[in-house]
């Protein structure tokens, strides 16, 4: 089964297709032309729909058509996902309402004046998360990811959306993102990070997670452990048609090693993929055969 390559799926036409449903005729009709294109993929998209059958049975234990019925709701709530996030960047932001868990430990990180590292997973919706978490938490969010998404949907989404509201950091093989880490954190910024999925010839680390040994990137827990600013592990996870349930965990103050970091992150990713395996959305073989 193959691994995670590091790009973003989907098609420009897909894209330019959606937007134009949400922008002249709402963010509820593109819901429902959704449940169609969904419906498309859960008959057709042998890969992804496989490595999430094999995900509940062998994890979850969840078979039958109890399994079958949450791959086809995944679908859909990724779908929902990717049209909240072209909604909130068109300025549709009130049709959305969301709780936050434990809120005050983030106003706590930003009062403290160092920053904050935010570690996430590839589980909801990061990045409505972290167009939520700007102006309400703080007014600079840094997204540190690989600038891998295919150019032209990139480019179609900026000039459509005006882009995220929220900067992006890319990995660069010169570590030149290290240094635009450091600078955000001195500044007093929210640096936010996936911690969930490596890449082939990157460096990992491979801890138990549930009940397996999964192999999980390195870097993200090195630069972790590296800076003083505190650490927190973020969700967001999406609870209603059109509402988000945000949470954060107690930050970690304490000098610690990459490896405690890990251990503390993967058992955090346990509760959210137990409390929303509708959400996991990682198509591919997550554990080592």
């Amino acid at each position: 089964m193959s691994r995670w390559d590091g790009k973003t799926k989907g098609s420009l036409l897909g894209y330019k297709i959606f937007l134009f449903f949400v922008k002249v005729l709402g963010l509820g009709f593109a819901y429902k032309l959704l449940k169609l294109v969904t419906y498309y993929y859960y008959i057709f998209a042998a890969k992804p729909k496989n490595a999430l059958l094999e995900f509940y049975k062998d994890t979850l234990h969840i078979t039958g058509k109890p399994a079958l019925a949450l791959v086809r709701k995944n679908f859909y709530i990724f779908g929902q996902t990717l049209l909240d996030r072209a909604a909130f960047l068109l300025g549709k932001e009130s049709a959305f309402t969301h709780t936050f868990e434990n809120e005050q430990y983030l106003l706590d990180i930003r009062n403290g004046g160092k920053g904050g590292m935010l570690l996430s997973a590839h589980l909801g919706n990061w990045e409505t998360a972290g167009n939520l978490l700007k102006g309400r938490i703080t007014p600079t969010i840094n997204i540190v990811m690989l600038d891998a998404e295919v150019e032209s949907i990139k480019k179609f989404m900026d000039l459509s959306t005006g882009g995220s509201r929220f900067k992006v950091i890319p990995i660069k093989n010169d570590l030149s993102h290290i240094i635009s880490i450091r600078n955000a954190l001195v500044n007093n910024e929210f640096v936010a990070i996936h911690a969930d999925r490596y890449m082939e010839g990157s460096k990992f680390i491979e801890l138990d997670f549930m009940g397996k040994r999964a192999r999980f990137p390195y870097g993200p827990f090195i630069i972790a452990s590296k800076f003083t600013a505190p650490v927190t592990f973020v969700f967001a996870a999406k609870d209603g048609e059109h509402s988000y349930h945000l949470s954060a965990t107690a930050p970690i103050t304490q000098k610690m090693k990459p490896e405690e970091i890990a251990g503390l992150y993967v058992k955090e990713l346990e509760k959210k993929v137990r409390q929303y395996p509708e959400q996991w959305f990682n198509y591919f073989n997550f554990f080592q055969e």
